[in-house]
């Protein structure tokens, strides 16, 4: 039987997931890419893959989308990895580098902007290295593991999950597991069975990680605060409001 081809996040708040597929009798059965949040995207939607991590602001883009698990990647208020970063307020904001990695963070940003703050900078699309041209009135969007460690570089930062739930009262969904055709019932039951053990083992991941001192964040708070893993009934319906605001951006 040919390997089931899985694109995941390679970020820090992904590894969850990464530890409870690793730690599975599924991990002998699946081919586990790490990618970033764009590529995990592009391989589901041309067949490179089975199944990913998917930015949610793809989903329009796909011929058959699968939601496979009651598991994602989301927040309610701070996720703290999805930030706008500014030298200025809100209101003197003229443009906004935008982050290559993901599409999810780049068109909340649009959807905040036109629907909550008022606001019509210029988008830009931002290339390698981009953080450092943050200065003057251009703002950027900087998400994953590049926000650790920037708390205090701007005089601004705005999380955009905590702005997203001040504008709707929901929380919000980054990324959700997505297949492009049926897979076995037997399947998906593992997956989640894996997925699961990786959500109730976090203690002894972030044990590892803090000794290994792998990351320059609070792993414990993140992990276990900022990122909400429930896919449930308020996590889709914001799915499906932010699907209407994204359907109606120019």
């Amino acid at each position: 039987m040919n390997k089931i081809k899985i694109s995941i996040v390679s970020y820090l708040n992904s590894k969850p997931f990464i530890f409870g597929l690793h730690n599975s009798k599924l991990f002998d059965s699946i081919d586990l890419q790490l990618d970033i949040p764009s590529v995990c995207a592009q391989k589901l939607i041309d067949n490179k893959v089975d199944i990913g991590l998917i930015p949610v602001a793809v989903l329009p883009e796909l011929k058959t989308p699968h939601i496979i698990s009651n598991y994602c990647i989301g927040a309610e208020g701070k996720v703290a990895s999805v930030m706008l970063y500014s030298n200025v307020p809100l209101q003197e904001i003229t443009s906004v580098l935008l982050d290559y990695q993901s599409r999810t963070s780049v068109t909340l940003v649009k959807v905040l902007a036109a629907n909550f703050w008022k606001i019509n900078p210029q988008w830009i699309p931002a290339t390698a290295n981009y953080e450092n041209n943050v200065n003057g009135t251009t703002a950027a969007v900087i998400i994953g593991d590049r926000t650790f460690g920037l708390e205090n570089k701007f005089a601004y930062s705005y999380d955009l999950a905590e702005e997203w739930q001040k504008f709707t009262k929901l929380p919000f969904v980054f990324a959700c597991w997505v297949a492009n055709k049926k897979l076995p019932d037997s399947f998906i039951n593992e997956f989640n069975q894996a997925l699961k053990y990786g959500i109730d083992n976090r203690p002894t991941l972030i044990a590892e990680l803090i000794k290994n001192r792998s990351y320059s964040t609070n792993v414990d708070t993140y992990l276990n605060q900022n990122i909400q893993y429930s896919y449930n009934d308020p996590q889709k319906h914001a799915l499906n409001l932010f699907l209407n605001y994204l359907s109606k951006l120019e």
